[in-house]
């Protein structure tokens, strides 16, 4: 083989290695820096950060109203930083409220219904919540529907799944004076991947997203809007 040819073979095989190191580190990156890693800005590990709090109510209220479009634009951008489309069904039918409380940063949420059927008896949400943020403590009674059931899954974040079934759980997160007292005092740290169901029915919960804000799946039986029942009288949706 000739000189030449032998170092074009050696080149090549420096640049696989090169390559393969990029996607093959202990902490794998974005794919797309394996074709640039010496020019592409966006090779930290995703993994290594965290989505933290940006905003607060001086964001969410002008002369004292609450701004469902700053809602909206917060919650925007949480699904940017995990990858969440923003879809034409949820600029159409998602929703924000702050349950009237006047407290959006630490009490209130996001939310789409994807189905609520009657007939079947079915309801599927998904459930939005910023950094540190709670839906009031609430509970689920029986009207001419039965109660509905609830089972919740966390996709991104994190979150305290509380419940008035249970011993106290001690070291609980602050709960906003603006919401006031809860009877829910038993928790867990509910992660990405695990799935928990309402204790029993008609009983107060709630949850409250920790620090990196919450996107949860949440399945139920059919939802009727009059059997909800909150701690907090002063809340409504």
């Amino acid at each position: 083989m000739k000189t030449k040819q032998r170092v074009k073979l050696l080149l090549v095989a420096l640049c696989l290695i090169t390559l393969g190191g990029c996607c093959n580190k202990e902490n794998t990156k974005d794919p797309s820096c394996c074709a640039n890693e010496t020019t592409n800005t966006n090779c930290t590990n995703k993994k290594d950060m965290a989505y933290s709090k940006k905003f607060t109510n001086a964001d969410f209220y002008k002369d004292g109203k609450f701004n469902q479009e700053a809602a909206m634009d917060a919650f925007k951008d949480m699904f940017a930083f995990y990858g969440v489309p923003f879809t034409d069904l949820m600029a159409k039918d998602m929703w924000v409220t702050d349950f009237g409380l006047g407290d959006f940063e630490n009490v209130g949420m996001g939310g789409i219904f994807w189905v609520n059927d009657l007939e079947h008896s079915y309801f599927a949400h998904a459930i939005y919540l910023l950094p540190g943020q709670m839906i009031p403590e609430h509970a689920h009674v029986k009207t001419e529907y039965p109660a509905k059931f609830e089972s919740w899954m966390v996709n991104h974040g994190w979150i305290y799944n509380f419940s008035v079934i249970g011993d106290e759980t001690p070291n609980p997160p602050a709960i906003s004076a603006t919401h006031g007292p809860i009877q829910s005092k038993n928790f867990v740290v509910q992660k990405v991947g695990e799935v928990l169901h309402l204790k029993k029915s008609e009983t107060f919960h709630f949850m409250m997203a920790g620090p990196e804000g919450a996107i949860v799946d949440e399945w139920a039986s059919y939802h009727d809007n009059a059997g909800l029942r909150f701690t907090n009288k002063k809340a409504s949706l």
